[in-house]
């Protein structure tokens, strides 16, 4: 087939391709990347410029379900410009959600695309040759993470669905937070047993199972529930970092029960490992059952910093 056929030919199948239209920009979808309980990510392309996004489209069914997803958006806003942060390059809203009448709305939100991928398919290449990362180099990764929740946590948020399947890499491979679907005002007062049980069915619905904080499985009468949430999850994260799961998928694949492993305060390292004690004693210091004894992002950092100069000065 000669060049102008082929052209010809890519032009066609692009033309047969999905396309969607947000404040007047045309994205042609090219295929679906991720399918969420909530949402579906598609990888797009614009039509003009011929640059890949991100599409992130959220079916809402009823008000609620609308105002949940426009506060993602915001909470974005926010945010932007972090490096540690994603951003919204646009978004749009397609008609009328009503829970009554049984009518949806949706929201298109255009994501940067990260080619580098996830940390959790990181990981997972890491994992089939048991390849342990540098700590150093761990200790970089962890701190741009880090830095991305010490921003959530200054405007008043919880991410509350931190994850290596919530952590992509950018072009230049710093860490970039994404998904904040499940994010919420921080510090959370509950008073009374439905107000207990509210906030235990919606971190069911909405936070990762092994990464999901002690108190958020068991959720007290009366508390007050904050950022901290999101430490014990930062906690998991580490672990990941240095052993390519959380201290709980092995539990989880199993048929275990999760919440009864994390509720028991037994944090199962491996036998043998290629990181120093002050790792370990990092992931301990963020992995308490009772979030009262957890530290702050800012402790986080202060010890990760720590640990960080510690090296660079013993080599």
């Amino acid at each position: 087939m000669n060049t102008l056929g082929i052209s010809l030919l890519f032009k066609s199948c692009v033309c047969m391709r999905e396309s969607v239209e947000i404040s007047g920009t045309k994205y042609i979808i090219l295929e679906r990347i991720a399918v969420g309980g909530f949402s579906n990510i598609d990888l797009i392309q614009n039509s003009n410029t011929h640059r890949k996004y991100a599409l992130k489209r959220i079916t809402n069914h009823s008000k609620e379900d609308e105002r949940s997803a426009l506060e993602e958006i915001e909470i974005i806003k926010k945010l932007s410009p972090h490096p540690n942060i994603t951003k919204i390059i646009d978004f749009s809203l397609e008609g009328i959600a009503d829970d009554l009448t049984n009518q949806t709305s949706q929201i298109n939100i255009v994501l940067p695309y990260y080619k580098n991928g996830s940390l959790d398919s990181y990981l997972s290449r890491k994992a089939k040759n048991n390849d342990y990362i540098a700590e150093r180099q761990i200790l970089a990764m962890f701190l741009g993470i880090c830095e991305g929740v010490k921003a959530i946590h200054e405007i008043g948020y919880s991410h509350r669905d931190l994850k290596t399947g919530n952590v992509c890499f950018s072009d230049t491979m710093e860490p970039v937070l994404l998904d904040f679907g499940s994010a919420a005002h921080a510090r959370v007062e509950i008073n009374g047993q439905l107000d207990a049980m509210k906030l235990q069915d919606l971190a069911e619905e909405k936070c990762s199972l092994c990464y999901r904080a002690p108190e958020l499985f068991r959720v007290d009468s009366i508390a007050i529930i904050d950022e901290r949430t999101d430490i014990w999850s930062l906690g998991c994260i580490l672990y990941a970092l240095c052993f390519f799961q959380s201290p709980y998928d092995e539990i989880y694949l199993k048929g275990d029960s999760v919440p009864l492993a994390v509720l028991s305060a037994k944090i199962p390292f491996p036998e043998s490992s290629p990181y120093s004690e002050d790792m370990k004693e990092l992931i301990l210091f963020q992995l308490k059952t009772n979030p009262m004894e957890r530290p702050f992002i800012y402790g986080v950092i202060e010890k990760t910093q720590d640990l960080i100069t510690k090296l660079e000065n013993f080599v």
